[in-house]
Protein backbone atom coordinates (compact mmCIF):
# COMPACT_ATOMS: atom_id res chain seq x y z
CA UNK A 1 0.00 0.00 0.00
CA UNK A 2 1.63 3.26 -0.81
CA UNK A 3 1.67 5.83 1.73
CA UNK A 4 0.66 9.55 1.64
CA UNK A 5 3.85 11.74 1.87
CA UNK A 6 3.58 13.61 5.51
CA UNK A 7 3.07 17.81 4.91
CA UNK A 8 6.53 19.27 5.93
CA UNK A 9 5.74 23.05 6.48
CA UNK A 10 2.98 25.56 6.36
CA UNK A 11 -0.12 24.43 3.61
CA UNK A 12 0.53 26.55 0.54
CA UNK A 13 -2.46 28.20 -1.12
CA UNK A 14 -3.43 27.11 -4.29
CA UNK A 15 -1.62 29.13 -6.81
CA UNK A 16 -5.15 29.47 -8.71
CA UNK A 17 -6.64 31.22 -5.23
CA UNK A 18 -5.84 34.71 -5.62
CA UNK A 19 -4.67 36.23 -2.29
CA UNK A 20 -7.56 38.02 -0.39
CA UNK A 21 -8.10 41.96 -1.55
CA UNK A 22 -7.43 44.36 1.09
CA UNK A 23 -10.15 46.67 2.41
CA UNK A 24 -11.57 49.07 0.27
CA UNK A 25 -10.38 52.40 1.99
CA UNK A 26 -13.22 54.07 3.86
CA UNK A 27 -13.62 57.54 2.48
CA UNK A 28 -15.93 60.30 4.25
CA UNK A 29 -17.18 62.70 1.74
CA UNK A 30 -19.76 65.93 2.57
CA UNK A 31 -21.40 67.89 -0.33
CA UNK A 32 -23.67 70.79 0.80
CA UNK A 33 -25.85 71.16 -2.77
CA UNK A 34 -26.50 70.69 -6.03
CA UNK A 35 -23.45 72.24 -7.25
CA UNK A 36 -21.64 70.20 -4.85
CA UNK A 37 -23.03 67.41 -6.12
CA UNK A 38 -21.92 67.59 -9.43
CA UNK A 39 -18.55 68.11 -7.99
CA UNK A 40 -18.38 65.08 -5.76
CA UNK A 41 -19.70 62.78 -8.70
CA UNK A 42 -16.72 63.90 -10.50
CA UNK A 43 -13.86 63.30 -8.04
CA UNK A 44 -15.70 60.01 -6.85
CA UNK A 45 -15.47 58.92 -10.60
CA UNK A 46 -12.27 59.99 -10.61
CA UNK A 47 -11.11 58.01 -8.12
CA UNK A 48 -13.19 54.68 -9.14
CA UNK A 49 -11.46 54.92 -12.67
CA UNK A 50 -8.07 55.69 -11.26
CA UNK A 51 -8.56 52.06 -9.71
CA UNK A 52 -9.38 53.29 -5.85
CA UNK A 53 -12.36 51.15 -4.55
CA UNK A 54 -13.15 53.64 -2.26
CA UNK A 55 -16.51 53.14 0.03
CA UNK A 56 -17.86 56.80 0.17
CA UNK A 57 -20.21 57.87 3.07
CA UNK A 58 -21.32 61.06 4.34
CA UNK A 59 -23.94 63.46 3.00
CA UNK A 60 -24.66 63.05 -0.80
CA UNK A 61 -26.60 63.83 -3.34
CA UNK A 62 -28.26 62.03 -6.20
CA UNK A 63 -25.38 62.16 -8.28
CA UNK A 64 -23.27 60.89 -5.60
CA UNK A 65 -25.15 58.39 -4.75
CA UNK A 66 -25.68 57.45 -8.41
CA UNK A 67 -21.86 56.46 -8.22
CA UNK A 68 -22.54 54.83 -5.06
CA UNK A 69 -21.94 57.31 -1.93
CA UNK A 70 -23.99 56.28 1.12
CA UNK A 71 -25.74 59.48 2.41
CA UNK A 72 -26.86 59.60 6.12
CA UNK A 73 -28.62 62.90 6.07
CA UNK A 74 -31.05 64.76 3.37
CA UNK A 75 -28.70 66.84 1.31
CA UNK A 76 -30.82 69.83 0.68
CA UNK A 77 -30.20 70.30 5.07
CA UNK A 78 -27.10 72.35 4.02
CA UNK A 79 -28.57 74.01 1.50
CA UNK A 80 -29.02 77.84 2.56
CA UNK A 81 -27.34 80.68 1.84
CA UNK A 82 -27.04 83.70 3.51
CA UNK A 83 -26.60 85.02 7.49
CA UNK A 84 -30.39 85.28 8.21
CA UNK A 85 -31.19 81.93 5.78
CA UNK A 86 -28.56 79.97 7.99
CA UNK A 87 -29.98 81.39 11.16
CA UNK A 88 -32.95 79.74 10.42
CA UNK A 89 -31.79 76.62 10.02
CA UNK A 90 -28.38 76.49 12.15
CA UNK A 91 -29.76 74.40 15.28
CA UNK A 92 -30.49 71.53 12.91
CA UNK A 93 -27.41 71.85 10.83
CA UNK A 94 -24.74 71.98 14.03
CA UNK A 95 -26.76 68.91 15.11
CA UNK A 96 -25.86 67.16 11.78
CA UNK A 97 -22.23 68.19 12.47
CA UNK A 98 -21.88 67.06 15.89
CA UNK A 99 -23.39 63.40 14.85
CA UNK A 100 -20.99 63.50 11.64
CA UNK A 101 -17.99 64.37 13.93
CA UNK A 102 -19.05 61.78 16.50
CA UNK A 103 -19.25 58.87 14.15
CA UNK A 104 -16.44 59.62 12.19
CA UNK A 105 -14.03 59.81 15.18
CA UNK A 106 -15.81 56.93 16.86
CA UNK A 107 -15.03 54.68 12.98
CA UNK A 108 -12.12 56.84 11.10
CA UNK A 109 -12.02 57.07 7.47
CA UNK A 110 -8.85 56.72 5.92
CA UNK A 111 -9.79 60.39 4.42
CA UNK A 112 -12.16 62.85 4.81
CA UNK A 113 -13.14 64.93 1.82
CA UNK A 114 -15.51 68.34 1.80
CA UNK A 115 -17.01 69.43 -1.11
CA UNK A 116 -17.36 73.35 -0.86
CA UNK A 117 -19.90 74.28 1.92
CA UNK A 118 -16.73 75.34 3.97
CA UNK A 119 -19.22 76.86 7.06
CA UNK A 120 -20.32 73.42 7.48
CA UNK A 121 -17.26 71.41 6.53
CA UNK A 122 -14.14 73.79 7.77
CA UNK A 123 -14.92 73.40 11.92
CA UNK A 124 -15.46 69.40 10.90
CA UNK A 125 -12.47 69.13 9.52
CA UNK A 126 -10.51 70.85 11.90
CA UNK A 127 -11.51 67.94 15.06
CA UNK A 128 -11.05 65.52 12.43
CA UNK A 129 -7.39 66.36 12.06
CA UNK A 130 -6.86 67.10 15.00
CA UNK A 131 -7.21 63.44 15.60
CA UNK A 132 -4.89 62.43 12.75
CA UNK A 133 -7.77 62.14 9.84
CA UNK A 134 -6.60 63.35 6.88
CA UNK A 135 -8.54 66.57 5.17
CA UNK A 136 -8.94 67.48 2.05
CA UNK A 137 -11.57 70.71 1.19
CA UNK A 138 -12.33 70.42 -2.89
CA UNK A 139 -13.30 74.13 -3.46
CA UNK A 140 -11.83 76.28 -1.21
CA UNK A 141 -13.48 79.09 0.42
CA UNK A 142 -13.61 82.58 -1.49
CA UNK A 143 -10.63 83.46 0.51
CA UNK A 144 -9.82 85.98 -2.11
CA UNK A 145 -12.91 87.46 -2.36
CA UNK A 146 -14.13 88.65 1.12
CA UNK A 147 -13.81 87.13 4.56
CA UNK A 148 -9.70 87.22 4.08
CA UNK A 149 -9.80 85.81 7.80
CA UNK A 150 -10.38 82.48 6.89
CA UNK A 151 -7.02 81.36 5.98
CA UNK A 152 -5.97 80.96 9.30
CA UNK A 153 -8.75 78.68 9.88
CA UNK A 154 -8.14 77.02 6.72
CA UNK A 155 -4.31 76.14 7.92
CA UNK A 156 -5.97 74.77 11.07
CA UNK A 157 -8.75 72.97 9.03
CA UNK A 158 -7.12 70.87 6.22
CA UNK A 159 -4.61 68.81 5.11
CA UNK A 160 -4.62 69.27 1.26
CA UNK A 161 -6.41 72.01 -0.91
CA UNK A 162 -7.83 70.95 -4.43
CA UNK A 163 -8.47 73.97 -6.05
CA UNK A 164 -10.98 75.27 -8.88
CA UNK A 165 -9.42 78.33 -10.19
CA UNK A 166 -5.32 79.11 -11.66
CA UNK A 167 -5.00 82.38 -9.25
CA UNK A 168 -5.83 80.88 -6.29
CA UNK A 169 -3.03 78.46 -5.35
CA UNK A 170 0.04 80.98 -4.88
CA UNK A 171 -2.52 82.23 -2.42
CA UNK A 172 -2.88 79.19 -0.42
CA UNK A 173 0.83 78.34 -0.79
CA UNK A 174 1.72 81.14 0.46
CA UNK A 175 0.36 80.82 3.75
CA UNK A 176 1.83 77.14 3.90
CA UNK A 177 -1.55 75.16 3.15
CA UNK A 178 -0.73 72.28 0.76
CA UNK A 179 -2.79 72.92 -2.81
CA UNK A 180 -3.20 71.48 -6.02
CA UNK A 181 -4.67 73.54 -8.70
CA UNK A 182 -7.12 70.62 -10.76
CA UNK A 183 -8.62 73.01 -13.19
CA UNK A 184 -12.61 73.65 -12.80
CA UNK A 185 -14.63 69.94 -12.99
CA UNK A 186 -17.32 72.22 -15.15
CA UNK A 187 -15.23 72.91 -17.58
CA UNK A 188 -13.84 69.94 -18.08
CA UNK A 189 -17.57 67.88 -18.06
CA UNK A 190 -19.77 70.29 -19.86
CA UNK A 191 -19.60 70.35 -23.54
CA UNK A 192 -18.75 73.08 -26.35
CA UNK A 193 -21.90 74.96 -27.21
CA UNK A 194 -24.01 73.53 -29.79
CA UNK A 195 -27.15 75.88 -29.91
CA UNK A 196 -28.98 73.21 -33.04
CA UNK A 197 -28.71 70.37 -31.08
CA UNK A 198 -29.57 71.88 -27.81
CA UNK A 199 -32.67 73.21 -29.46
CA UNK A 200 -33.60 69.76 -30.97
CA UNK A 201 -32.73 67.81 -27.75
CA UNK A 202 -35.83 69.77 -26.23
CA UNK A 203 -38.20 69.75 -28.95
CA UNK A 204 -37.44 73.86 -29.91
CA UNK A 205 -38.16 75.56 -32.71
CA UNK A 206 -34.78 75.96 -34.63
CA UNK A 207 -36.04 79.67 -35.48
CA UNK A 208 -37.36 81.54 -32.38
CA UNK A 209 -35.91 83.41 -30.29
CA UNK A 210 -34.95 81.93 -26.61
CA UNK A 211 -34.03 83.86 -22.90
CA UNK A 212 -33.48 81.08 -20.27
CA UNK A 213 -34.30 82.07 -16.69
CA UNK A 214 -32.21 80.76 -14.10
CA UNK A 215 -34.06 82.23 -10.71
CA UNK A 216 -31.70 79.81 -8.47
CA UNK A 217 -31.74 76.23 -6.89
CA UNK A 218 -32.52 77.27 -3.25
CA UNK A 219 -36.49 77.93 -2.18
CA UNK A 220 -35.16 81.00 -0.07
CA UNK A 221 -33.57 82.44 -4.09
CA UNK A 222 -36.87 81.46 -5.74
CA UNK A 223 -38.58 83.39 -2.70
CA UNK A 224 -36.07 86.21 -3.36
CA UNK A 225 -36.26 86.10 -6.98
CA UNK A 226 -39.39 83.82 -8.81
CA UNK A 227 -42.24 87.03 -9.12
CA UNK A 228 -39.12 89.58 -10.04
CA UNK A 229 -38.43 86.77 -12.89
CA UNK A 230 -41.94 86.27 -13.75
CA UNK A 231 -42.27 90.17 -14.34
CA UNK A 232 -39.15 90.45 -15.91
CA UNK A 233 -40.63 88.56 -18.73
CA UNK A 234 -43.63 89.79 -19.45
CA UNK A 235 -42.02 93.28 -19.81
CA UNK A 236 -39.55 91.60 -22.23
CA UNK A 237 -42.25 89.51 -23.60
CA UNK A 238 -44.33 93.53 -24.48
CA UNK A 239 -41.27 94.38 -26.59
CA UNK A 240 -40.48 91.32 -28.67
CA UNK A 241 -43.32 89.41 -29.06
CA UNK A 242 -42.11 86.40 -30.29
CA UNK A 243 -39.59 85.67 -27.57
CA UNK A 244 -39.70 82.68 -25.68
CA UNK A 245 -38.60 81.42 -22.20
CA UNK A 246 -36.93 78.75 -20.47
CA UNK A 247 -36.90 78.13 -16.96
CA UNK A 248 -35.13 74.77 -15.49
CA UNK A 249 -35.60 74.19 -12.25
CA UNK A 250 -34.18 71.21 -10.23
CA UNK A 251 -36.45 70.40 -7.59
CA UNK A 252 -40.22 70.65 -6.87
CA UNK A 253 -39.95 72.57 -4.33
CA UNK A 254 -38.55 75.48 -6.60
CA UNK A 255 -40.88 74.49 -9.51
CA UNK A 256 -44.07 74.63 -7.16
CA UNK A 257 -42.90 78.26 -6.15
CA UNK A 258 -42.20 79.31 -9.71
CA UNK A 259 -45.85 78.64 -10.78
CA UNK A 260 -47.74 79.90 -7.91
CA UNK A 261 -45.79 82.96 -8.44
CA UNK A 262 -46.96 82.85 -12.51
CA UNK A 263 -50.55 82.75 -11.04
CA UNK A 264 -49.99 85.57 -7.92
CA UNK A 265 -48.49 87.52 -11.31
CA UNK A 266 -52.46 86.29 -13.55
CA UNK A 267 -49.01 85.68 -16.02
CA UNK A 268 -50.63 82.39 -17.48
CA UNK A 269 -50.18 84.15 -21.43
CA UNK A 270 -46.37 83.75 -20.92
CA UNK A 271 -44.69 81.64 -23.23
CA UNK A 272 -43.03 79.80 -20.41
CA UNK A 273 -42.10 76.35 -20.70
CA UNK A 274 -40.67 74.98 -17.54
CA UNK A 275 -37.95 72.17 -17.50
CA UNK A 276 -37.43 69.62 -14.93
CA UNK A 277 -33.99 69.89 -14.91
CA UNK A 278 -31.69 70.60 -18.10
CA UNK A 279 -30.29 73.75 -17.17
CA UNK A 280 -27.48 73.09 -19.18
CA UNK A 281 -29.47 72.23 -22.76
CA UNK A 282 -31.86 75.64 -21.76
CA UNK A 283 -28.47 77.79 -21.57
CA UNK A 284 -26.96 76.18 -24.83
CA UNK A 285 -30.42 76.62 -26.86
CA UNK A 286 -30.74 80.05 -25.10
CA UNK A 287 -29.79 83.28 -26.97
CA UNK A 288 -29.57 85.23 -23.64
CA UNK A 289 -30.54 84.21 -20.35
CA UNK A 290 -31.06 85.76 -16.96
CA UNK A 291 -29.48 84.24 -13.77
CA UNK A 292 -29.30 84.11 -10.69
CA UNK A 293 -25.66 84.69 -8.86
CA UNK A 294 -23.82 81.38 -7.85
CA UNK A 295 -22.42 78.09 -10.34
CA UNK A 296 -25.03 78.45 -12.82
CA UNK A 297 -23.42 82.18 -13.96
CA UNK A 298 -19.88 80.07 -14.52
CA UNK A 299 -22.45 77.20 -16.08
CA UNK A 300 -23.11 80.44 -18.41
CA UNK A 301 -19.74 81.10 -19.12
CA UNK A 302 -18.88 77.37 -20.13
CA UNK A 303 -21.84 77.33 -22.54
CA UNK A 304 -21.43 80.31 -24.23
CA UNK A 305 -24.53 81.50 -23.52
CA UNK A 306 -24.94 85.93 -22.89
CA UNK A 307 -26.65 86.51 -19.73
CA UNK A 308 -27.14 89.32 -17.15
CA UNK A 309 -26.73 88.48 -13.40
CA UNK A 310 -29.17 89.17 -10.51
CA UNK A 311 -29.52 88.56 -6.75
CA UNK A 312 -31.46 89.39 -3.67
CA UNK A 313 -30.47 88.54 -0.54
CA UNK A 314 -32.37 89.52 3.28
CA UNK A 315 -31.17 93.44 3.53
CA UNK A 316 -28.94 92.44 6.76
CA UNK A 317 -27.22 89.51 4.94
CA UNK A 318 -26.09 92.11 2.03
CA UNK A 319 -25.08 94.60 4.06
CA UNK A 320 -22.51 92.45 6.18
CA UNK A 321 -21.16 90.84 3.00
CA UNK A 322 -20.75 94.19 1.09
CA UNK A 323 -18.88 95.25 4.30
CA UNK A 324 -16.54 92.21 3.98
CA UNK A 325 -16.12 92.17 0.16
CA UNK A 326 -13.28 93.37 -2.13
CA UNK A 327 -14.19 93.26 -5.50
CA UNK A 328 -16.67 95.37 -7.62
CA UNK A 329 -18.34 91.98 -8.54
CA UNK A 330 -19.90 89.03 -7.08
CA UNK A 331 -20.80 87.22 -10.59
CA UNK A 332 -17.66 84.73 -11.81
CA UNK A 333 -17.51 85.71 -15.22
CA UNK A 334 -16.60 88.86 -13.77
CA UNK A 335 -14.40 88.00 -11.07
CA UNK A 336 -12.08 85.72 -13.97
CA UNK A 337 -12.03 88.58 -16.36
CA UNK A 338 -11.39 91.26 -13.68
CA UNK A 339 -13.96 93.66 -14.92
CA UNK A 340 -17.55 93.92 -15.39
CA UNK A 341 -18.04 91.58 -18.51
CA UNK A 342 -21.37 90.62 -17.66
CA UNK A 343 -24.10 93.18 -16.88
CA UNK A 344 -24.73 92.77 -12.87
CA UNK A 345 -28.21 94.28 -11.08
CA UNK A 346 -28.52 93.35 -7.46
CA UNK A 347 -30.15 94.07 -4.24
CA UNK A 348 -32.36 97.12 -5.04
CA UNK A 349 -31.46 97.50 -8.60
CA UNK A 350 -32.62 93.77 -9.06
CA UNK A 351 -35.86 95.20 -10.13
CA UNK A 352 -38.05 93.90 -13.44
CA UNK A 353 -38.25 97.34 -15.39
CA UNK A 354 -34.01 97.10 -14.67
CA UNK A 355 -33.76 93.43 -15.88
CA UNK A 356 -36.02 93.67 -18.71
CA UNK A 357 -34.08 96.67 -20.19
CA UNK A 358 -30.86 94.63 -19.60
CA UNK A 359 -31.99 91.36 -21.62
CA UNK A 360 -33.64 93.63 -24.62
CA UNK A 361 -30.34 95.93 -24.68
CA UNK A 362 -28.14 92.28 -24.07
CA UNK A 363 -30.74 90.82 -27.57
CA UNK A 364 -30.44 93.72 -30.07
CA UNK A 365 -26.65 94.23 -29.75
CA UNK A 366 -25.60 91.35 -31.63
CA UNK A 367 -21.61 92.50 -32.05
CA UNK A 368 -22.18 92.53 -27.89
CA UNK A 369 -22.81 89.27 -27.21
CA UNK A 370 -19.88 88.06 -29.88
CA UNK A 371 -17.71 89.80 -27.93
CA UNK A 372 -19.08 88.21 -24.79
CA UNK A 373 -19.06 85.10 -25.98
CA UNK A 374 -15.10 85.83 -27.16
CA UNK A 375 -14.37 86.02 -23.94
CA UNK A 376 -16.35 83.11 -22.40
CA UNK A 377 -14.47 80.83 -24.81
CA UNK A 378 -10.66 82.47 -23.59
CA UNK A 379 -12.20 82.19 -20.14
CA UNK A 380 -13.11 78.24 -20.43
CA UNK A 381 -9.83 77.23 -21.68
CA UNK A 382 -8.00 78.60 -18.74
CA UNK A 383 -9.82 77.06 -16.86
CA UNK A 384 -9.87 73.75 -18.50
CA UNK A 385 -7.40 70.78 -17.38
CA UNK A 386 -7.13 67.30 -17.11
CA UNK A 387 -9.43 67.11 -13.77
CA UNK A 388 -10.09 63.51 -12.97
CA UNK A 389 -6.35 62.68 -13.98
CA UNK A 390 -5.13 65.70 -11.36
CA UNK A 391 -7.39 64.89 -8.73
CA UNK A 392 -6.18 61.31 -8.48
CA UNK A 393 -2.55 62.29 -8.45
CA UNK A 394 -3.96 64.63 -5.68
CA UNK A 395 -5.06 62.03 -3.83
CA UNK A 396 -3.44 59.07 -4.09
CA UNK A 397 -0.97 59.91 -1.22
CA UNK A 398 -3.77 59.60 1.34
CA UNK A 399 -5.09 56.49 -0.28
CA UNK A 400 -2.38 54.46 -0.66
Amino acid sequence: MRRAWPAWGPTLPSPLTPPPSPPAPEVAIVAGESSGDQLGALLMQALQEAGYACRFQGIAGPRMQGRGAISWYDMETLAVRGYLEAMSSLRRILAIRRDLRRRLLAAPPRLYIGIDAPDFNLGLEAALKRAGIPTVQFVGPTVWGWRRGRLRRVRQAVSHMLLIFPFEEELYRRVGIPASYVGHPLAYALPQRDQPRARERLGLDPEAEYIALLPGSRASELKALAAVYVETARRVLADRPGVRFLVPLVTRATREMFVRAIGAADAHELPLRILYGHAHDALQAADAALVASGTATLEALLLGCPHVITYRVPWLTYQIMKRQAYLPYVGMPNILAGRFLVPEHLQDAARPEVLADALLALLRDQPVRAAMQSEFARLRAELTRDTPRLIAEALAPYLT
